[in-house]
């Protein structure tokens, strides 16, 4: 990961965000304050898995805490919203 300045970075823009588009760019301030500039791309690929990963951690959570029911072989009737019609 790169590091800049706030005014390095309006001085090359453009090369930040070319070098953006491969690797994320760290912009901190005097003050500390940090900002991390990415590629959307990037960032949608970031959002999207967060968003599986709290899926996931949902649904181990109603599984440990007894919300499921079980599927036995066989039994259509938890199937039909599947259907095609």
């Amino acid at each position: 990961m790169q590091n800049t300045n706030p005014k390095q970075f309006r001085a090359e823009m453009k090369d930040y965000l070319e070098l953006a588009a491969k690797e994320p760019i760290r912009i901190q301030r005097r003050a500390g304050d940090s900002y991390i500039l990415v590629k959307e791309e990037s960032y949608q690929e970031m959002q999207n898995e967060i968003l599986s990963l709290q899926r996931r951690l949902l649904g181990m959570s109603q599984v440990v805490s007894g919300q499921t029911q079980e599927y036995k072989i066989g039994d259509r009737t938890r199937l039909k919203r599947l259907a095609r019609k």
